[in-house]
């Protein structure tokens, strides 16, 4: 999120940052900037922004915050994380655990899809497997791999009928685990995880790619109507097995990159929520919203990073990497920039990940230090200045503006040259993917409560989110060997163990810890946002 699974975290320390400026409430019911008019309460329409064209509507596809925006509201999984931010049944009515922890059956409920088909066991069995196929190109295919067999199903050392799902009958799902895995009922709320409607799939390949007959859906809400880069319209499924509990009648998620214009839409009433998760307030209004007191700021476990592309002549040397991450003044970037009450970053993993209050592994604006690194990796390469390097990222205010700040502290502290190139998402994603950059913007925000979310992505140089291509063998046994360790503390040792290994070769520079900034409408109630940057509209309604 890569994002991103449930969650919830200790965020004691983090949140005291922020309580005192502003309001934080898990079931926003925050205050608005007083532009949007009391009659939506008997509306029950709400609209939202989500900037950009979803990157899949498909969850075995998905892999982004805007995806997972949609999905969560049209998809559910066999759990989902309730009101209090821990997971429950969904699609399960019943979940049996065996005693060494292996081994989950999950009894479904009386459901049924979108079109009105019965939910199956198959459907689940058949979107797992479908993301774990190597054709499929399933860049979210790790998040499986804690299923038996699920890691050499994808890569092709195994057969996909050795995969530890088992269809015992309609109603029945049983799935065994490599380990067991404590936050396994948090990662089956997650998309990935998500089931699929597979009497439609089987006939319709490109079933994800429009609104209509063919994309069916098991979730609060059902698609019907998908207007390519401008908007999506949700209406409420009348075969929800829950339905009684959605009060919304329509969702119009709008999709305009342009921050500004989506405060001003707020401000007149043509929107009932402005800011993340989904959109996103432009970062010079910040502050007066702070101060009007609408602003509400929800913390999040996730991280924003630069990636270096490894393979790239000019950043192959690990020392020449850490002198570019040591060059950059977080606090300024926070304070002076993105003015959210962002957290300077100086390691990968947030510190709430481990359930600590500090995580320090390099110093912020460590100029002298990152001086020295450029001499030794320069010498080391054999060259006397570093070349032109190029950041690249996402079309977005906030992106660029921290790009700009980046290359001004780049060029002041270390002599390097910097141009800056901007992309629309779905080309930017492809060229990253690719390996087309030099350094590349990414977010990351927790799957689920626990460092290994944020360790993980660089474990393989061929794995669906590592577009640094780096990797490092002793940081892979150190996490194959925390699967292994029931200990929770030696486990987290050997997680901190990785990570300074990660930030000792610095494939990805993180930068700062992200918050979720908004302002929404007075009258809109229990919208339920989770510290991972979730957001769900299934019990939202207007008062």
């Amino acid at each position: 999120m890569k994002k991103r699974l449930s969650i919830l975290f200790s965020l004691l320390l983090v949140m005291s940052l922020f309580l005192a400026a502003c309001g934080f409430n898990k079931e926003s019911g925050g205050s608005s900037s007083g532009g949007n008019d009391s009659g939506k309460a008997k509306s029950q329409d709400l609209r939202v922004n989500i900037k950009t064209e979803p990157f899949s509507l498909n969850p075995g596809l998905a892999n982004d915050s805007v995806s997972g925006a949609v999905l969560r509201q049209t998809f559910e999984g066999l759990t989902r994380l309730g009101k209090d931010g821990k997971p429950e049944e969904a699609m399960a009515k019943k979940i049996d655990v065996s005693d060494d922890g292996l081994v989950y059956t999950f009894k479904l409920r009386d459901a049924k899809w979108s079109n009105g088909d019965p939910v199956i066991a198959k459907d689940f069995e058949y979107a797992w497997k479908w993301a774990l196929d190597a054709k499929n190109e399933s860049q979210y295919a790790e998040q499986l791999y804690y299923i038996k067999g699920g890691e050499a199903a994808n890569k092709g050392t195994g057969s996909m009928d050795d995969v530890g799902i088992k269809v015992v009958d309609d109603k029945t799902l049983q799935v065994t685990l490599e380990h067991p895995t404590t936050y396994f009922l948090e990662l089956t709320a997650f998309y990935t995880y998500y089931p699929v409607d597979s009497k439609v799939v089987e006939k319709n390949p490109k079933w994800y790619t429009n609104a209509g007959d063919n994309y069916v859906t098991n979730g609060p809400f059902k698609m019907t109507q998908w207007k390519h880069n401008d908007k999506i319209v949700l209406k409420p499924s009348e075969n929800y097995w829950d339905k009684d509990a959605v009060k919304l009648k329509n969702i119009e998620m709008y999709m305009i990159n342009d921050n500004a214009t989506e405060l001003s839409m707020f401000e007149k009433g043509e929107l009932d929520w402005a800011g993340n998760p989904a959109g996103q307030l432009p970062q010079d209004a910040i502050p007066q919203l702070k101060d009007k007191g609408n602003l509400n700021v929800n913390v999040k476990t996730g991280t924003y990073m630069y990636k270096f592309n490894t393979e790239d002549k000019a950043l192959s040397n690990a020392n020449v990497r850490k002198a570019l991450a040591y060059a950059i003044n977080r606090k300024a970037i926070v304070e002076n920039v993105t003015k959210a009450e962002q957290v300077p970053a100086t390691a990968m993993v947030p510190a709430q990940a481990y359930g600590e209050k500090k995580n320090n592994l390099f110093k912020d604006n460590d100029v002298k230090k990152a001086k020295e690194l450029l001499n030794k990796g320069l010498k080391e390469m054999g060259l006397s200045k570093l070349p032109p390097i190029k950041i690249s990222y996402n079309t977005d205010e906030g992106h660029q503006k921290v790009a700009q700040a980046v290359q001004d502290m780049w060029k002041k502290n270390l002599g390097v040259d910097v141009q800056l190139n901007n992309q629309e998402w779905n080309v930017y994603i492809d060229e990253l993917n690719k390996g087309n950059f030099q350094i590349g913007r990414m977010g990351w925000i927790a799957d689920f409560n626990d460092p290994i979310t944020f360790l993980e992505m660089f474990e393989d140089k061929n794995g669906g989110n590592n577009n640094t291509f780096w990797e490092n063998s002793k940081y892979q046994q150190l996490l194959d060997q925390s699967r292994k360790e029931q200990d929770p503390k030696k486990r987290y040792d050997i997680l901190k163990q990785a990570e300074k290994i990660l930030m000792t070769d610095m494939p990805a520079a993180p930068i700062y810890y992200y918050t979720d900034a908004w302002v929404q409408d007075e009258n809109l109630k229990d919208v339920v946002m989770s510290s991972t940057g979730d957001i769900q509209f299934k019990w939202a309604h207007f008062k």
